[in-house]
């Protein structure tokens, strides 16, 4: 293998990285989506209004006017495509347990994620001193983070 293969060979493994925070930043979205439902029943409950006027988007950015009689329950999506109804303190207890399990997971997965980096570059330092191939330059890395 020469070196011009051994830099191939250190760029392909990043794809992996790459998949592990892409899952990563999608489960801050969703974190984001949660915190966003939190606020708006919090402004709710603020307004102490049993009635409701808002926007819905049915999809490509297109907006309808909804109104909503009774806003003293919410239905909030738990995961698979299934929704359940609760009132604002249970749906704001579920977010908070929601939130809470999703920053552990979004924080293995960088765990996860600074191991794959590790592995990747003891494994190509292997290589290079297999191959008595000197050190990259700095400026040739790149940082995954």
């Amino acid at each position: 293998m020469d070196e011009s293969s051994l830099n191939r060979v250190s760029f392909e493994p990043d794809r992996f990285n790459t998949k592990v925070l892409e899952q990563r930043d999608a489960v801050y979205e969703k974190t984001a989506q949660y915190l966003q439902l939190k606020n708006t029943i919090k402004s709710i409950q603020e307004t102490d209004s049993k009635e409701l006027k808002t926007d819905v988007d049915l999809g490509c950015n297109f907006y309808v006017q909804a109104h909503v009689p009774d806003a003293s329950k919410i239905c909030v999506a738990v995961g698979y495509g299934f929704f359940v109804e609760f009132t604002h303190a249970e749906a704001l207890k579920f977010i908070e347990k929601k939130t809470n399990q999703l920053t552990e997971y979004a924080e293995v997965l960088t765990k996860d994620a600074a191991k794959i980096k590790a592995n990747i570059r003891m494994v190509l330092e292997g290589l290079r001193e297999l191959q008595g191939l000197k050190d990259l330059p700095e400026d040739r890395r790149r940082e995954v983070f």
